[in-house]
């Protein structure tokens, strides 16, 4: 695996793939930087080999090119970020922007315009991929978020690169963290899977049970593994369709020797509310009108211990409905588990979208070992899919 490490940047050229899809407000101010944080190690090591950086990123889903969705709206924050002037073009291929890649001196940093501008990002345009290759010396692909499709410059690029292409840190670190998991990780393994549906995370449970020992499942899948085994569920989510399914997951984990730790209580509540009357339930006996929105009393604490005995946890999804505050509980008591057993020596894994916000809103970002910065592109690994972004690199 050909990392940042293989290459000196001395009077080269970097032409990163950066994600610097962030959110704006109104007044076009970036409301969260994280992924601009996290493209720094790898923007200061070329810098201060004494290289300059070409940064691409796309921001949004514009039609054509669209004012709103200029990357021109977040060069005060990444300069503010990075503690260096940063030099835009209003254009990521043609005359333009090759003068400005081809003027920009050791130690300067360009920002293109949003590569979404052109339709022949998306469809993967070789002609595409070679005009931004015309850009630069070496290819870096640092933006994990997209590593997913097959994009001109997240994949078909790279072919233009043949000896001279290579991981930033950010895709190091997401790809080594998932390997840690899937493959490397010390025993015992353990995966914390939540969120509302099980059919979003069926190719997940199929793929991770040869991996882990444990499994827990929480959040409002719990209820078609519950229904599906004889269980009264109330009004509580449940999808009948996948029942047979979560049966035959049981099934099979039972004969792989994983343990699944399903809810044995819950926090109900009699309308889909905050202020809703809430009770604690037998996760199998919730009557007609209640439905589960929480892990309840005593989930929480078996739980707890199952967290305590592993050694690498990956955690994807919330355990309720944690936008609401009473019924964030569980969520918050999972984190704190999953914190302290990170502070006793374990690996933990965090990535999928809710999870990510849950930890970053309950403020475990910093106790936990890694918060992965893809939502799409995280889960299709845990798939055991070949990332295209990543193949092209490795090939």
């Amino acid at each position: 695996m050909k990392t940042l490490n293989d290459y000196n940047f001395e009077n080269k050229k970097a032409l990163i793939r950066v994600d610097f899809n962030v959110p704006l407000n109104d007044n076009f101010e970036v409301t969260d930087a994280t992924r601009i944080v996290s493209a720094k190690p790898t923007i200061i090591k070329i810098l201060e080999d004494g290289g300059s950086c070409i940064l691409m990123s796309h921001l949004g889903r514009p039609k054509g090119e669209q004012e709103e969705f200029s990357l021109k709206h977040i060069v005060s924050k990444v300069e503010d970020v990075l503690g260096v002037n940063v030099k835009f073009v209003e254009n990521c291929v043609g005359a333009k922007a090759e003068e400005a890649a081809e003027n920009l001196k050791p130690g300067e940093l360009l920002l293109l315009e949003n590569l979404r501008f052109h339709p022949e990002e998306t469809s993967g345009d070789v002609n595409f991929a070679k005009a931004l290759a015309k850009l630069g010396d070496i290819y870096v692909n640092d933006a994990f978020g997209t590593a997913h499709r097959a994009h001109a410059s997240t994949t078909i690029i790279a072919q233009f690169f043949p000896e001279s292409k290579c991981f930033g840190h950010l895709l190091a670190q997401e790809i080594e963290s998932i390997n840690k998991v899937m493959e490397t990780g010390e025993k015992p393994v353990l995966a914390v899977l939540g969120g509302a549906k099980v059919s979003s995370k069926i190719t997940i449970i199929e793929n991770i049970l040869d991996k882990v020992d444990h499994l827990i499942i929480g959040g409002g899948m719990t209820f078609t593994f519950i229904k599906a085994q004889g269980g009264q569920i109330g009004d509580s989510i449940c999808e009948d369709d996948k029942m047979a399914l979560a049966l035959e997951i049981l099934k099979q984990a039972k004969t792989k020797g994983v343990q699944i730790h399903l809810p044995v209580d819950v926090i109900a509540a009699n309308d889909f509310a905050n202020d809703a009357d809430t009770k604690v339930m037998d996760v199998t006996q919730i009557p007609n009108g209640w439905q589960g929105l929480d892990a309840g009393p005593q989930s929480i604490k078996n739980f707890h211990d199952v967290v305590m005995q592993c050694k690498t946890i990956l955690w994807n999804g919330p355990l309720g409905v944690f936008e609401m505050e009473n019924f964030a509980h569980g969520t918050i008591a999972l984190g704190n588990a999953i914190a302290e057993a990170t502070k006793n020596g374990a690996f933990s894994l965090v990535g999928g979208g809710d999870s990510v916000a849950a930890v970053k809103q309950f403020g475990f970002e910093n106790q936990v070992s890694y918060v992965s910065t893809g939502g799409g592109a995280m889960l299709e690994s845990l798939e055991g899919k070949t990332l295209p972004g990543i193949a092209a690199i490795l090939e």
